[in-house]
């Protein structure tokens, strides 16, 4: 990914000029559109091979499904659920212009059933739940943030009986969810760990 093309010309001529980073969706009524995406430190799409691989292992299980993107950044996982049939998606994100660019990207596909809410996950875990299908957690590496999101999913309401969770860790860290999640699947790539959880009724 690459830092946004300035309007003002290089000053050198050798200078190579910079291209937006792209966003590719991989399937459903988007599939193969690209979409501009901003670049910021710590800000990591999840590859498009990990994608594939998830939206596999979800099958046709989105169709209906209420989705949070809890950590959303650059959004590719809240649009490819939208893509997919995916009934409203909410994007968290609390980097500003992130969340707008993101905004600006559903606004581009004329995807009028996802939200975009800037602020950070904690903030928006405090306020009073709502029933998710789906979740995607694809929180900051090294900052503690993977597991006190899992339990607060869990305890404070937001999960649907049959809920799934979908976790992107660094490898080095092995999580502790909620003792009802099953592991359903389970896969790395480069520096990351992706995780699918079934939630099980207590």
């Amino acid at each position: 990914m690459t830092r946004q093309r300035s309007s003002r010309p290089s000053a050198s001529k050798g200078t190579p000029t910079r291209q937006p980073g792209k966003l590719r969706i991989i399937g459903g009524d988007f599939r193969r559109r690209q979409l501009p995406v901003l670049d910021r430190p710590g800000l990591r799409p999840t590859p498009d091979r990990v994608r594939e691989t998830l939206f596999n292992w979800l099958g046709q299980q989105l169709y209906g499904q209420h989705v949070l993107d809890l950590f959303a950044g650059t959004g590719a996982l809240g649009i490819e659920a939208l893509s997919r049939g995916a009934a409203h998606v909410d994007f968290i994100e609390r980097d500003n212009s992130v969340a707008a660019y993101i905004t600006q990207n559903l606004a581009t596909l004329g995807a009028t059933r996802g939200q975009v809410t800037a602020c950070d996950a904690n903030t928006f875990l405090s306020q009073p739940p709502r029933l998710y299908h789906l979740v995607f957690l694809d929180p900051p590496f090294h900052q503690g943030l993977a597991t006190s999101c899992c339990n607060a999913l869990e305890t404070l309401g937001w999960l649907a009986p049959d809920a799934m969770i979908y976790l992107e860790t660094e490898r080095s860290l092995d999580p502790t969810p909620p003792t009802n999640w099953q592991l359903h699947r389970e896969t790395q790539a480069g520096e990351s760990t992706a995780r699918l959880y079934q939630r099980q009724t207590p």
